[in-house]
């Protein structure tokens, strides 16, 4: 495989994951894509604010092309977790707008920069990380929280699925869900050993 081959590829699974994020955003109401689902506060445009911050700061900052977003919060800073949630002054508009952007920056970045190219990191232990090294995790991270709203949108209105269209679950009526789900539980049930 050639390097240009490996880089085409890595960058198709995080265009992927990109996309299921931002899809679950699409037809609810302001509310539930604010509203904390989770006793931590996972919601849906925290979720796609957090990302924001994420791509500018690793396809960005770390290879010396900063580029304007939402700051990561970071232990030690005044207010933890302010880029996991969206104020009621900040439009869904501008955080995906700004998303978008980041990414397209983002995009910019991997196609000028070879996959062996280092970028230094301003945190962690290792310092130093290959653009190679960045894709992989921004991959994860970003697949990782698309499975976060993946969840979050199934408790809001029962929608899955990774792309429109294609609900990627078993076929089935609330009514086989239900039994589906009763014998899930069963199992659970069962397996818990007696005290």
């Amino acid at each position: 495989m050639t390097e240009s081959d490996a880089k085409a590829d890595l960058r198709l699974y995080l265009q992927d994951a990109r996309d299921a994020l931002v899809w679950k955003l699409e037809g609810l109401p302001e509310y539930d894509i604010r509203r904390p689902v989770t006793a931590t506060g996972t919601n849906l445009l925290g979720l796609v604010k957090h990302l924001t911050g994420a791509e500018a700061a690793y396809f960005g900052e770390t290879f010396g092309r900063p580029v304007e977003a939402p700051p990561l919060w970071i232990a030690g800073a005044a207010e933890p977790n302010t880029d996991l949630w969206a104020t009621a002054g900040e439009t869904r508009e501008r955080i995906v707008g700004d998303y978008r952007r980041v990414c397209a920056h983002a995009d910019v970045t991997i196609a000028s920069l070879p996959l062996d190219a280092v970028g230094r990191v301003p945190w962690g232990q290792r310092s130093e990380l290959s653009l190679h090294r960045i894709l992989v995790h921004m991959i994860a991270e970003t697949q990782r929280h698309a499975g976060h709203a993946d969840i979050v949108r199934e408790l809001i209105d029962g929608a899955t699925g990774q792309r429109p269209g294609h609900d990627n679950v078993a076929p089935g009526d609330p009514a086989w869900w239900e039994e589906y789900r009763s014998r899930v539980e069963q199992a659970a049930k069962e397996a818990e050993p007696a005290p």
